[in-house]
């Protein structure tokens, strides 16, 4: 790995050596290679650290619903899933996997409006990504411009159509496991305003027992020129989510291709329901030539229901700030600058109730326990950023340097409202006497980020240095078994060296990327769960800061636009990305939670990671033909990963084939895509979700398996290929 890392820093010492050999502007270079390249390579200069996007061709080579196909194409990226339609987990260099639920350590948004709430949880289930049609992620510690995250950015965009004109459109699914789905839109573009209205419906039962999925959303989006220095933006969306669960499998089932879903999960009508409100409104500001503002208001009010093997929870939430960046550029001789700054601001109110239930016999119905052995709580979250880069180009030599940092802060405060006196009598005649609520707030902290980056002829290297960090939230600060307020979690942090090169080839038909990046985190947060009998298992789970982690990785990608002449086959395309980790733990320990003063109980320094593999690849290639043919391939291999600390359980590697044939073409004002699309092709037995690390296993006495006390930590895929045909039409007015 050492002699990798020597080679390519090498390459980028020759680029600064021949730093006076080529004055281009590598913008006016006329690009031939995908389509994606030239957006990719304003972002790359922009972040001026690794960043990748995914525009609206590589989202439709499956169904975008399925956003995991089309993001777990890029290199370093995962994506897992829960359910057919819900609880995506993104993970970017290994870092977001840490919860059993939901994103964390990962900042998300959607037209500029934060998806990740004020505790700096995600939750994806009520996004519609069957009309997201554009994917940036920024890879590794971006606190400079996006707030708290360890693990990167991820901006999700439902950009507005741009042919002027009136129109129709009809995107229409259907296929394996019952699905139907269906998205109308209408859209009316013209030299000052662009608006397109959508309806979306999608239904299937799944490809897993009790495992249906609904989902219904409604959606406008436009743009509204208000002069030539002002801009209007509109994102409002409404969607209602329901996601059956059920529950994990044991790895014997996994293997053998078995899975009749958990009884636990089943017997209890396990779901996760989301009725969700959300509203951005944008002004886009060319206040001089040099000076501009883009500040986006926005709110989100969500009410979700959720039922897990142990508990019935409820919720009502919203989250609602501002977002505003201010950007001046001035350009002298041999100079330019651009200096960025800006604020952003939430504020999170919920009110969740949790009740718990019983273990009870598997022949015995389900029982909820009484209410004061649940929870009632009022949060309210807040978090604030303010952040300035100045970036400096000498433009003789195209040689950038970028200094910037953020100041972040979170503060939480959460209201027991079990605990009015006199609210519940416990067995008659003790009162309910516990009050959990509790205030923190954590210190400001600044987190900077430099580069450099240097263009010569078509490649653009870059080395950055940049940190990010990681505040506990109001839900892991608190030790519900226990209760008892975990004082001692402090926020973790991390820092990141990474070296990229994005380059084209190949008279600018090849296009490549290239990082190799080092992330030291420090005081890693941990969701645990171990006694002084059985390490591995307590009634509750609970937080800790459990050590440190290092992420050494390499990261490569690539493709090839082949245009030949004179022949049937109008394009073919061949694409490539690989990952190699090697990510360990570094002083990493578990600790018990039983006493005032933690034991350690057990050390895995220099163990891998757990849910990340040595290896990852994806290949495709595709074909376009003169009359509208098209035929799109996708295999991704995924490698062995660990589910546990000490490395003793290794689940097996696996690949998947993806295969889209289809037929485009326009008929006088019809624009018509005919397709049908088969996954797993080689049906292969694979998983979508694990739980990780020692807070996992089932040990409800609803669980078929815990007689026998096996792990139950396997969320499977379809094991068979499944396939689906459908069509979109566009009438134009």
């Amino acid at each position: 790995m050492k002699k990798k890392y020597i080679f390519v820093l090498s390459l980028g010492m020759m680029g600064l050596v021949n730093a006076q050999e080529d004055e281009k502007n590598i913008d006016e270079i006329e690009i031939r290679a995908r389509a994606k390249v030239i957006k990719e390579r304003e972002e790359f200069k922009k972040h001026a650290q690794s960043t990748e996007i995914i525009s609206e061709y590589e989202i439709n080579r499956n169904n975008p619903a399925f956003i995991e196909q089309s993001l777990s194409t890029m290199a370093g990226v995962q994506v897992e899933k829960r359910t057919q339609l819900g609880g995506q987990r993104i993970v970017l260099r290994g870092y977001g996997n840490d919860q059993k639920f939901n994103n964390w350590g990962i900042k998300m948004y959607l037209n500029n409006i934060p998806l990740t709430g004020a505790d700096g949880v995600t939750i994806l289930d009520d996004v519609n990504f069957g009309l997201i049609n554009h994917i940036d992620v920024i890879k590794g510690p971006a606190a400079t411009l996006y707030g708290g995250g360890s693990g990167g950015a991820v901006r999700l965009y439902v950009k507005p159509q741009t042919q002027e004109g009136a129109s129709v459109s009809e995107q229409f699914n259907t296929g394996s496991f019952g699905l139907f789905q269906s998205s109308t839109s209408a859209s009316s573009v013209g030299k000052n305003h662009a608006l397109t209205a959508n309806f979306t419906h999608i239904g299937s039962d799944g490809y897993r027992p009790h495992g249906k999925s609904i989902k219904n959303f409604y959606n406008i989006n436009g743009e509204f020129k208000l002069n030539q220095n002002q801009t209007i933006t509109l994102l409002a969306s409404h969607g209602n989510s329901l996601e059956q669960v059920s529950g994990q499998i044991s790895y014997d089932d996994y293997y053998n291709g078995i899975d009749n879903g958990n009884l636990a999960y089943i017997r209890r009508g396990a779901k996760t329901k989301f009725v969700t409100s959300r509203a951005g409104v944008g002004h886009i500001w060319k206040i001089s030539e040099n000076f501009s503002n883009h500040t986006t208001v926005f709110y989100t009010g969500t009410t979700g229901d959720r039922i897990a093997a142990g508990a019935y929870e409820t919720s009502s939430a919203s989250n609602y700030g501002l977002r505003s960046v201010f950007v001046f550029k001035k350009d002298w001789e041999h100079f330019k600058s651009q200096t960025e700054f800006g604020v952003e601001f939430q504020q999170s109110n919920s009110t969740i109730t949790n009740y718990r239930f019983k273990s009870v016999k598997i022949t015995e119905p389900p029982i909820l326990r009484p209410a004061y052995d649940g929870s009632y709580f009022k949060y309210i979250n807040d978090q604030a950023n303010y952040f300035a880069v100045e970036k400096i180009t000498y433009k003789p030599w195209d040689l950038m340097v970028l200094a910037g940092v953020s100041i972040n802060q979170i503060s939480y405060n959460r209201k027991d409202l079990f605990a009015i006196p006199g609210l519940f009598l416990i067995n008659g005649t003790d009162f309910y006497n516990k009050d959990l609520s509790f205030d923190k707030k954590f210190k400001a902290v600044a987190t900077p980020h430099f580069a450099l980056q240097k263009t010569w002829k078509n490649q653009i290297f870059n080395l950055s240095y940049s940190e990010g960090y990681n505040a506990p939230t109001s839900a892991t600060s608190f030790t519900t078994g226990l209760n008892v307020t975990n004082d001692d979690l402090i926020a973790e942090k991390a820092k990141m060296w990474d070296f990229s090169i994005q380059g084209l080839i190949g008279n600018t038909s090849i296009d490549y990327q290239l990082s190799l990046f080092n992330i030291n985190i420090k005081d890693k947060l941990t969701q645990l769960r171990g006694t002084m009998n059985n390490p591995e298992r307590t009634p509750y789970s609970y937080w800790a800061n459990t050590g440190d982690q290092k992420n050494k990785g390499l990261e490569m990608s690539g493709g090839y636009t082949y245009t030949p002449k004179n022949s049937f086959i109008d394009k073919i395309q061949p694409f490539i990305s690989y990952t190699y980790s090697n990510f360990k733990y570094s002083r990493f320990s578990t600790y018990l939670k039983e006493h005032a003063m933690p034991a350690a109980v057990n050390l895995y320094d220099n163990k891998n990671v757990v849910g990340v593999p040595k290896t990852k690849l994806s290949v495709g290639i595709d074909f376009d033909t003169k009359i509208g043919l098209y035929w799109q391939n996708t295999y991704s291999f995924m490698g062995s990963v660990y589910t546990d600390f000490a490395n003793s359980n290794k689940v097996k590697s696996f690949g998947l084939l993806n295969s889209k044939i289809g037929y485009k073409h326009t008929f006088n004002k019809f624009d018509v895509d005919v397709f049908v699309i088969g996954n797993n092709l080689t049906n292969q037995i694979n998983y979508t979700f694990l739980f990780y690390g020692n807070s996992i296993n089932d040990a409800d006495m609803d669980n078929q398996y815990n007689n026998s006390a096996v792990y139950t930590d396997v969320n499977p895929g379809p094991a068979k290929a499944y396939f689906f045909t459908g069509f979109n039409v566009k009438y134009n007015f």
